[in-house]
């Protein structure tokens, strides 16, 4: 059973850093997509990093880019996001999801861990 566990939340001052990360347990494939996704209050989720495992190939929203850096440690079945320069508007919970890239296109996501950031 694949499963995505969040951690790293809480709660920072703007201007800070937190360090998310996902740990994957279950995975029968590597050609997978690792995403993280936030949704703010009040508001829709949104996809704002993505990283290939194939390649290592990432994408970032205009939102959060410059500012996040999402990367993998295969060991340890982990995905990083890295945030610094944290702005209240980066409230949100944050999720990873998983995306296997075969006929099933089957998706993954974790529960989530709340970000806040205040003024």
């Amino acid at each position: 059973e694949v499963q995505l566990v969040e951690s790293g939340g809480g709660l920072v001052q703007a201007g800070g850093s937190l360090r998310l990360s996902c740990v994957a347990s279950g995975f029968t494939g590597d050609d997978y997509v690792i995403g993280w996704f936030r949704r703010p209050p009040g508001d829709e989720r949104e996809e704002i990093a993505c990283i290939d495992n194939a390649d290592g190939s990432t994408y970032y929203s205009d939102l959060v880019k410059g500012r996040f850096t999402v990367s993998t440690d295969n060991a340890k079945n982990t995905v990083y996001l890295q945030m610094n320069n944290l702005k209240p508007e980066d409230t949100a919970v944050y999720y990873c999801n998983a995306v296997f890239l075969d006929w099933s296109l089957s998706t993954y996501w974790g529960q989530g861990t709340q970000v806040t950031v205040s003024s």
